[in-house]
Formats: C-alpha cells, sequence, structure tokens
C-alpha cells in the first residue's frame, strides 16, 4: 500500500483523469486513487474532519470521487464540490459489492467505490444530498413534529424541559 507523501500528491496533481473512492469513517476515512487505466496510484487515510479533507483533496485538479451515503457524507460531499471535484454519493444499500462483501475492510470498499466510480456512476445508484439550508429546515420541521407528538407528555417528567415551549398540541397541527 503506497503512502501519500509530497512526491506522490505531486504526480496525483500532475495527472488528468483519476477516480477516488472514498470510504467515509468517524474518526478516519480510507481512500484510493485510480488512475485512467485503472492503476491504484494511492492507498491512504485521512482525518474525517474539513481541514484534513481540503488539505488532502484541495490541491488536486478535478477528480470524480465516490463515497458511499452516511453520517458525513453530506457536508463531505458539500465540501469537496465545494473545492471543484465531481462528487457522487452511492446509495448504501443499494451497491451490493459492498453491503453483502464477505471481506468488510475500509480499504478495499475504497477501492470499490473507485472502481465502481471509474467504469460506470450508475452502478453507484448515486444519491443527491439536500443542500445545507434544506438540511436545517428539515430539522426544525421534525423537532416541531416531535414536539406537538410527544411533548406535553415528555416535559412533565423531564424538569428540564423548558416550560415556556409548553404548549396545547393539537392532533394535525403545532402553533411552535
Amino acid at each position: 500500500m503506497k503512502k501519500l507523501t509530497t512526491t506522490a500528491t505531486n504526480g496525483i496533481e500532475n495527472l488528468q483523469s483519476v477516480t477516488i473512492g472514498l470510504d467515509l469513517g468517524d474518526r478516519s476515512s480510507h481512500y484510493c486513487v485510480l488512475d485512467e487505466r485503472g492503476g491504484i496510484l494511492v492507498e491512504s487515510k485521512v482525518s474525517t474532519s474539513p481541514h484534513a479533507m481540503k488539505t488532502a483533496f484541495g490541491g488536486m485538479l478535478r477528480s470524480r470521487i465516490a463515497l458511499e451515503t452516511g453520517t458525513h457524507s453530506p457536508w463531505v460531499s458539500r465540501l469537496l464540490s465545494g473545492l471543484g471535484h465531481e462528487v457522487i454519493v452511492a446509495h448504501a444499500r443499494n451497491v451490493r459489492l459492498i453491503g453483502e462483501s464477505r471481506r468488510k475492510d475500509d480499504r478495499l470498499d475504497a477501492q470499490t467505490l473507485a472502481r465502481l466510480a471509474r467504469i460506470d456512476p450508475k452502478l453507484l445508484c448515486p444519491v443527491k444530498h439536500r443542500s445545507a439550508r434544506a438540511q436545517a429546515d428539515l430539522t426544525v420541521v421534525r423537532a416541531r413534529a416531535g414536539w406537538c407528538e410527544h411533548g406535553r407528555h415528555w416535559s412533565t417528567r423531564h424538569a428540564d424541559w423548558p416550560r415556556a415551549t409548553a404548549n396545547g398540541c393539537g392532533d394535525a397541527t403545532c402553533a411552535t
């Protein structure tokens, strides 16, 4: 497995077309960089943080990057798109090569994502994430709906719940 070095990074920057598979984890993420012919140029790990992602992928020319849906995929896909990359978010349940694999390995998952994205992105059953604003709005709507459904009973059992929000919610609508 090749480690990412300055020399390797400079080589990636000079290539015309690379495809990257990125297997996201909570603390660190594995990635695999393939050249035009499908040869592995670099396999490495990067911290799953905005700063580390910008450092690892910010200096590269526009690349196709494939990743699976998950907790971090919305913000990572927005960040990588903002850096100019073509980002494909694979539907995790529909990518059977990874989901039903007997060999669970983040490095192999990154390779598989890169190879599928290089051959035919439609094999990844791509999904489109909501914008950050739409996701925030949806979170508020879901919180209000939960409050309307369970709020009154919950607040009587939890003294730390703000009493100012305790109002009479009807079955169909909420006045919050």
